[in-house]
């Protein structure tokens, strides 16, 4: 099994309905304040079942939802199907979008699935469909000094203030004899220091930065901002 095929099908990774719908609160909430304007275009890459994306599309012209799991794919159709502004798409059918056709690309809790070449050839896809004003944000980068430990004060952490404490304390208990345990001890997690994924936004063509915060709830993990570079070269040339 590879994480493509774990995640087409129905995963223990929400401990509870309520933990899910928190969880998609906060994502949904984060990625409007990311918005720039009612006029944008925005693209949800590796989206996930996106619970409360039509509040996200209530602020913006187009949202672009994209997975590669097939069984997600059907769920936002179902979802979503009578929201003009959202077009679900695969993750293969995003090369067919329009060069520099986006305001927002958003690639959350994503990049720990992707090998480095994959990654890398992600980066530049996204950088081809994204306008010379618009805005790579890759959330939710795992460090590697970070340990499950973490991650796991994390959730109890969101789940106290979210009201679903039992609910989270057994769910860390099934975790650690889940497939998702196994299938990570199998295949791993790509792991990032701040310095490599700004390397590898540079490399690709963005001038990058960190984020003040994480998206969503684990803030012991990373977000980075990455704009195209030659679009700033040109209006620093255009300023002098």
């Amino acid at each position: 099994m590879n994480w493509r095929d774990y995640w087409n099908q129905d995963t223990p990774i929400y401990v509870n309905e309520r933990h899910k719908l928190l969880h998609y609160r906060l994502i949904a909430n984060d990625i409007v304040g990311l918005i720039p304007s009612p006029d944008a275009v925005v693209l949800d890459y590796g989206c996930g079942e996106a619970l409360l994306a039509d509040k996200v599309a209530a602020r913006c012209a187009r949202l672009y939802l994209s997975d590669a799991a097939p069984l997600v794919r059907e769920r936002l159709n179902e979802r979503f199907q009578s929201n003009e502004r959202i077009t679900v798409l695969a993750t293969d059918d995003v090369a067919s979008l329009g060069d520099s056709s986006l305001d927002l690309i958003v690639v959350n809790s994503l990049v720990q699935y992707l090998s480095l070449d994959e990654f890398r050839g992600l980066l530049k896809l996204l950088g081809e469909k994204l306008k010379a004003g618009g805005r790579l944000v890759l959330g939710d980068v795992i460090p590697p000094d970070i340990s499950p430990l973490t991650d796991a004060k994390a959730l109890l952490s969101f789940a106290w203030q979210g009201g679903f404490m039992s609910a989270a304390l057994a769910g860390l208990a099934r975790t650690a004899f889940s497939e998702y345990r196994k299938i990570r001890e199998e295949l791993g997690l790509a792991q990032y220091s701040e310095e490599e994924i700004l390397d590898l936004l540079d490399d690709a063509g963005f001038v990058p930065e960190r984020a003040e915060r994480n998206l969503g709830h684990n803030q012991a993990r990373m977000t980075f901002v990455g704009r195209p570079a030659q679009a700033l070269d040109a209006d620093d040339f255009a300023e002098r």
